[in-house]
């Protein structure tokens, strides 16, 4: 496993690791390929605020998998610590975690960059949006305080899909968007003529701001 040089970025391809998991040893992101999978790191195992992260995940694992998106935990903790873990929210809180979680010992998450010295030696909440391609295409960091918004990120997931599909941009809280509801934005014109064009063509608040009804065109 090699050390990135920079911190990752938004278009980088996701490195190529080998790691330990309560589902064995994978290869990532070879595991995932052809699939868009969501990684995310936590604090610790036996925490509360990541335990209902983890609940939270599991319960949505269907609707992820239905869009193509597999999920996958980390955490510097052993993978016995993991096992014991999911075991406990399986006997107290009748969740049975399905997904995979990383046993890391520091290494990987120095990759990620995901260790931030004045947030304490455990991980923050980080989150990696990877794609079909290995490529990835977001990243969020949350403070070990704040528990993640889950269906934020079901949110994005469908977003980028719609949006690939439809070679669109997605306005704010989408698709309850307070200006143009579920619909979509249009790229921008880039010559006169188009903008001309463009604005007939489209619904609009004026040639730079164009927008349609999913799939129409």
């Amino acid at each position: 496993m090699s050390e990135q040089t920079r911190p990752l970025m938004l278009g980088d391809k996701f490195p190529e690791v080998e790691l330990q998991t309560t589902h064995g040893k994978m290869k990532l992101p070879k595991v995932f390929e052809g699939k868009w999978f969501i990684l995310f790191s936590h604090p610790g195992d036996f925490t509360p605020v990541c335990t209902t992260e983890f609940v939270g995940f599991q319960r949505r694992y269907e609707e992820f998998k239905k869009l193509n998106c597999e999920l996958i935990g980390l955490s510097i903790d052993q993978v016995f610590a993991h096992i014991q873990w999911v075991s406990w929210i399986k006997e107290h809180l009748n969740t049975h975690i399905e997904f995979p979680i990383i046993a890391d010992d520091g290494a990987f998450a120095n990759v990620l960059g995901i260790i931030h010295p004045n947030k304490g030696k455990n991980t923050v909440r980080a989150v990696y949006f990877v794609d079909p391609t290995s490529t990835i295409r977001a990243i969020l960091f949350y403070p070990q305080e704040l528990g993640r918004n889950l269906d934020e990120f079901l949110r994005m997931l469908k977003a980028f899909q719609v949006g690939e599909e439809n070679g669109a941009a997605m306005p704010a809280n989408w698709p309850n968007n307070e200006l143009i509801g579920n619909k979509v934005i249009v790229p921008p014109p880039t010559d006169v003529k188009a903008a001309e064009y463009k604005k007939q063509k489209y619904e609009n608040y004026d040639w730079w701001f164009l927008y349609k009804d999913i799939g129409k065109e």
